[in-house]
């Protein structure tokens, strides 16, 4: 497992690299490897303690690239940031990229699909040492918004518990470690703005599966949604960083493992500010 480098109970950063002509967030800025390893290492410079580098879009409606498109996006970039010591993760659903990224010296493995699209994918990390995050997820991002419905007692974050709970045992039966497991909600994947806001305010029984969670939410729609003008238009992609980072903020103070971010100096130094007053309240109650 990863692990925060001084050993500590904030969050790990996780610093996005998109490698795709089409991600919402970034509109493509990265799409050739040789961008995306500048940025790379521009978020490393940030304090960034994870790359995810992924080369399909997952954004809603988004349409899958050819495995020898992915590939070609992704090997180049996790090769240099590896070779560079950044800790690599590939964001992918598909086997044959995890495969080459691990060779190319990744060492986590992001599937938002946990396994749904790919089950060949949990072997592939079972024969490796690498972290897998599994995230709940109900179909590719093309039609996703179709599956958007939670109307079982409990609602969302029952049916996320329930279904990650299946995604644990696929990924136990297929021989990773549990030493090795992540879970992440998937917010905004399969789910509306009033699901991701109920979420985030009841994470406690997603926890209770017992693995650390990374948590997604970096520009989000919702957040967009929550921003916006009084004429009703969303704020813009670039509009958001100030929203993720306080919400990076709560997240951190709820305990998660990880949280996967496009402004990685803004929310490290939120946690920085977060760490100072730890430190200072512990340094008050020693002096009492």
């Amino acid at each position: 497992m990863v692990s925060h480098p001084a050993g500590g109970a904030l969050p790990l950063v996780m610093g996005v690299v998109n490698v795709t002509p089409d991600s919402f967030s970034d509109g493509g800025l990265y799409a050739d490897p040789a961008s995306a390893i500048a940025h790379g290492r521009a978020l490393l410079a940030d304090g960034a303690d994870i790359l995810d580098v992924g080369g399909e879009s997952t954004r809603p409606g988004a349409t899958r690239p050819l495995v020898e498109e992915e590939l070609g996006r992704v090997v180049p970039v996790v090769t240099a940031l590896a070779e560079d010591g950044a800790t690599v993760s590939v964001d992918t659903m598909r086997h044959e990229v995890a495969a080459a990224a691990l060779a190319a010296g990744a060492r986590i493995v992001n599937d938002v699909s946990g396994g749904l699209a790919d089950p060949e994918l949990l072997r592939v990390v079972a024969d490796s040492d690498a972290t897998y995050v599994a995230m709940h997820w109900r179909a590719h991002a093309d039609h996703m918004t179709d599956f958007a419905t939670y109307d079982e007692p409990g609602g969302v974050v029952a049916a996320v518990r329930d279904e990650l709970a299946e995604r644990v045992e696929a990924a136990l039966a297929a021989g990773i470690d549990p030493a090795r497991l992540v879970l992440d909600p998937g917010l905004g994947f399969a789910k509306r703005g009033e699901h991701n806001w109920q979420l985030l305010v009841d994470l406690g029984p997603v926890k209770e599966l017992g693995y650390p969670l990374l948590v997604g939410a970096s520009r989000k729609s919702f957040l967009g949604t929550l921003l916006a003008d009084a004429d009703g238009t969303p704020r813009p992609v670039d509009g958001r960083d100030d929203a993720t980072t306080a919400l990076s903020v709560v997240l951190a103070q709820v305990g998660v493992w990880g949280l996967r971010v496009h402004d990685v100096r803004s929310t490290r130094d939120a946690l920085r500010v977060l760490d100072a007053l730890a430190t200072a309240r512990e340094e008050v109650r020693r002096d009492r």
